[in-house]
């Protein structure tokens, strides 16, 4: 693991390089780690796509309250699920929902009296549009709340690593740090080498890489929090 340092915040917004990089799994572990810790976490997706029954919540948002141990009602954890597996605001248009931006705001923040640490987790990459112009990054400056970036380990993510690194300081966005997420055990040269290669290219620092493991959500989570516990940048945090 590279070294990282530590993180003083009240927050973060995670985001990813692309879809399917595993923001969930990593947002889950380490709210899973930091509640077991005596933490109080607080937990969100604010727009969730691609759920089947919108009355309750997708698979990310399930997974983000268990990790949690969270007792929010649905629509505090997710204000907004939609049904096809779309950018959000594409979704919502298609949808006919109307998405209302201030109260999504105002959900998240009224979390504060009672949680020590909030994780938000975005939708795709930093510039995935939620709400008609508006963008992840958008939510995460509204929000005040600095980015954790997640990656995934193979040919092409030191590009799309430094491309997002890149844009969020370009909006004058904080970057706690970035991560990579689903290293395999057989990795290529490629996957041995992303996170040294973006290390030497960035600043922002590295708080870790994370082994691809199975199992079921649940026990992914906490094969992945144990790894996540020996970070200096978790021990930082609290």
């Amino acid at each position: 693991m590279l070294a990282a340092e530590a993180v003083s915040t009240d927050g973060l917004l995670v985001t990813g390089t692309d879809t399917g990089v595993g923001k969930t799994l990593v947002s889950a572990s380490l709210a899973y780690l930091l509640t077991r810790k005596g933490v109080r976490i607080g937990v969100a997706k604010p727009f969730e796509s691609g759920v089947a029954d919108p009355t309750d919540l997708g698979e990310d948002g399930r997974l983000l309250r268990w990790a949690a141990g969270c007792r929010d009602t649905v629509d505090r954890i997710t204000p907004y699920r939609l049904r096809e597996p779309l950018a959000p605001a594409l979704a919502a248009r298609r949808e006919g929902v109307h998405i209302d931006w201030p109260y999504v705001i105002e959900t998240i923040r009224n979390r504060h009296d009672r949680c020590d640490f909030q994780l938000v987790e975005g939708a795709g990459g930093l510039l995935v549009p939620l709400a008609g112009s508006r963008l992840v990054a958008d939510l995460a400056r509204e929000l005040g709340l600095p980015l954790l970036v997640v990656a995934r380990p193979g040919l092409g993510t030191i590009n799309h690593t430094l491309l997002t690194l890149e844009s969020a300081s370009a909006r004058g966005l904080k970057v706690a740090g970035w991560i990579i997420n689903g290293l395999p055990p057989a990795a290529t040269v490629a996957e041995q080498h992303a996170a040294l290669e973006i290390a030497r290219l960035t600043d922002i620092p590295c708080w870790g890489v994370l082994p691809q493991v199975d199992g079921t959500s649940h026990e992914k989570v906490i094969s992945l929090a144990q790894v996540m516990q020996d970070w200096p940048v978790i021990k930082g945090l609290f």
